[in-house]
């Protein structure tokens, strides 16, 4: 399912196009926009409303997007109502931003990609 004009394709659509899975995760995460998503889920669960509002994006841009992290499973829902909250479902995911917070610090690029733990300090 290509979703941007760059070609930004989902993980399962570039495995299913042989490219190898630790690529395909990488290159979906690689667009700013999800990103920007994850960042966001990682504070907790926000509706499309929500999202839209916090980031400064049109909804079909995060619709998209969100169908696209949740085609790699790094996203679902949870429907009340209405209404449908989206929330990460890879814990995991949060060790792999820390560890490319603190890579990107030692190369002279310091960025914050997750939310501050309890009792931890910024970089």
């Amino acid at each position: 399912m290509a979703i941007d004009s760059e070609g930004g394709r989902c993980v399962s659509t570039d495995i299913a196009a042989g490219v190898p899975p630790a690529a395909a995760l990488f290159h979906s995460l690689a667009d700013e926009t999800r990103l920007r998503i994850v960042q966001r889920l990682a504070r907790g669960e926000a509706r499309v409303v929500d999202l839209t509002a916090e980031l400064g994006l049109a909804q079909s841009t995060v619709s998209k997007h969100l169908a696209c992290l949740r085609d790699c499973d790094l996203v679902d829902y949870r429907a009340e109502g209405r209404q449908s909250f989206y929330s990460l479902t890879r814990p995991e995911l949060m060790d792999l931003l820390a560890s490319a917070e603190q890579l990107l610090a030692a190369t002279g690029h310091a960025v914050t990609l997750r939310p501050a733990q309890v009792g931890e300090s910024g970089s």
